[in-house]
């Protein structure tokens, strides 16, 4: 192996040797490894499921539901929930093709799937002193505290946080302890991550370890202060741990947001490709740190995960930080691809996330027929309205201002009102807009707002204060249409704006007929057709494959919309 290589030649790796890291890199191992060191373990089938036939037997004797997983899976790719014969065969189907694309494996294991569990994963930092041999005399062992990870969306993790609202210093320690003994089994090193699920009763199951950082290790560098990269640098080096299980304190609350560039609104994240026109991280706002590998001009492509940032933010207790994750959603400049934004941000004000009552369903159970958006109430429409009107006003009189040029108008404009009529939703909502100095005051439903800003039309982030409530606004386009797209509290909306003559002249125009898409299918994201299961001429019913289509190493079932010929 590489690693090995690296060692005759006199080459330190920075993190696990290669046993650990091949025996926590396999499933079925790392589950017996677990089992034979006294961690609790989830009940299932030890060996290699060897086909669909084996795994319908296997799943009806551990009991439904069952999870049907890649031995060297990760990230949720190879992973499938079945509750019956059917799904266990599609699921076995799915699954191994999806682990041989991304790990070049496909093996499979079947466990009993946990029903609405919460997802811990503990840090734990290893070192055995010049590798084995001195390891038995001298080695040290710290758990450095527990990360919130339920919040996920086809088994991959969206929110992140530390520590976790559920545990209680007791199951703390019981679950670290067992960490910290199973890492001492494999005979590890470095820095590594233990993950468990957790049901409601605290009971917890050992699920995998992960031999290396993975994406929310800034959550667990905030609350306790430790640099984790420089601590695998030392371990590599052969230095012994600085500190001890006593000296691991958890200092505040970080959250952690990852940045996608999907679609929401289709199952939680559909991926979105394209090149980023423009792109500015929040970092002005307070204690908030991102990690990204893109910048403004990047492409986003079908080959690989389409993670965008890490969105991390901190604070001295869960709702300053949450607080201030919320300031960086609505700060966060993201063009030319589609983002996770707007889901992000409801879920981390959501009243059941901001009371701690999350689990591995929260997204299914809050949006069950899937995200719509930010709903709003009748105060956030008047304060939309209002901005939007406000928006439009300004940018008319913008554009009747000379610059640099010595023209005197004959004579001075003295229009200080606008009748206007926005149309919002399934709405249309006439305002009447007056101009005093820097701020306008907006009607809308016989209420008046007062509205004021710098309106600095040139920048992509806009603040305006709305009757002294502050609001950080993104307006995205415009047309000479009236249409323009606003995003407010996470969501992009859209808005047709028209004077009130232009709006009464408008229904005098056509409207463009929909185009009927019945009996076309249509993937609704960029990628592969890995397997075509019809052929022209065919009949096919409403619900049959069609097709598979891969995008960035998942596959996904593309199914008729209704019975016809091919």
């Amino acid at each position: 192996s590489s690693l090995s290589l690296q060692a005759s030649e006199g080459v330190t790796f920075i993190g696990p040797d290669t046993h650990a890291i091949q025996a926590m890199g396999d499933k079925i191992q790392s589950k017996l490894l677990a089992k034979n060191a006294k961690v609790n373990t989830i009940p299932g089938f030890d060996g290699v499921v060897k086909d669909a036939d084996e795994a319908v037997r296997i799943a009806r004797e551990i009991g439904y539901p069952v999870m049907i997983k890649a031995s060297a899976g990760g990230g949720g790719k190879g992973m499938r929930i079945a509750w019956d014969d059917e799904e266990t065969r599609e699921g076995f189907r799915f699954s191994s093709q999806e682990a041989a694309s991304s790990f070049g494996d496909d093996r499979l294991l079947i466990e009993k799937f946990i029903d609405n569990p919460r997802h811990i994963e503990i840090q734990v930092c290893i070192i055995i002193i010049y590798y084995l041999v001195l390891a038995d005399k001298h080695g040290n062992a710290l758990w450095l505290n527990e990360r919130e990870c339920s919040i996920q969306r086809r088994n991959q993790k969206v929110v992140e946080e530390a520590p976790s609202t559920f545990l209680d210093p007791e199951t703390r320690r019981a679950m670290g302890e067992q960490a910290v003994a199973l890492a001492k089994a494999v005979k590890y090193s470095s820095a590594g991550t233990v993950e468990f699920l957790v049901d409601s009763s605290k009971n917890f199951y050992f699920l995998e370890m992960n031999t290396r950082l993975q994406v929310e290790h800034p959550v667990t560098e905030c609350i306790t202060g430790l640099d984790l990269v420089q601590e695998m640098i030392r371990v590599a080096k052969g230095y012994p741990l600085r500190h001890k299980q006593a000296d691991i304190p958890i200092n505040g609350w970080a959250i952690e947001c990852r940045v996608y560039a999907e679609d929401p609104y289709r199952s939680f994240g559909l991926p979105s490709i394209g090149k980023l026109s423009q792109y500015q991280e929040p970092l002005h706002v307070p204690s908030v740190r991102v990690d990204s590998g893109i910048q403004q001009g990047s492409d986003i492509s079908i080959y690989y995960d389409p993670m965008i940032s890490k969105l991390i933010t901190y604070g001295s207790n869960r709702a300053e930080a949450l607080k201030r994750m919320e300031e960086a959603l609505d700060n966060y400049v993201i063009r030319g691809v589609a983002h996770n934004i707007s889901l992000l941000r409801e879920v981390i004000v959501h009243p059941r996330f901001v009371q701690g009552d999350i689990s591995t369903k929260f997204l299914p159970e809050v949006y069950p027929d899937g995200f719509k958006g930010h709903k709003l109430t009748d105060l956030e429409r008047r304060e939309l309205l209002a901005t939007a009107a406000s928006l439009y006003v300004a940018e008319q009189l913008r554009s009747q201002r000379f610059l640099g040029t010595p023209r005197i108008p004959i004579a001075k404009s003295k229009r200080s009102s606008w009748e206007l009529s926005v149309h919002l939703g399934d709405g249309i909502y006439p305002l009447a807009v007056s101009k005093d100095g820097s701020s306008f005051s907006v009607e809308v439903d016989g209420m008046k707002l007062n509205v004021t800003s710098e309106w600095n039309l040139a920048s992509p982030l806009l603040s305006v204060t709305i009757d002294g409530t502050q609001r950080t606004i993104q307006r995205l386009s415009r047309h000479a249409s009236g249409d323009t797209n606003i995003q407010f509290l996470g969501t992009v909306y859209k808005l047709q704006i028209l004077t009130k003559v232009a709006a009464e002249l408008s229904k005098y125009m056509p409207e463009k007929a929909a185009e009927d898409t019945s009996s076309i299918l249509r993937s609704p994201m960029p990628g592969a057709v890995v397997a075509v299961s019809v052929k022209p001429g065919d009949m096919v019913s409403e619900g049959q494959e069609i097709c598979v289509i891969e995008a960035m190493k998942m596959q996904n079932s593309m199914i008729a919309a209704k019975t016809g010929k091919v």
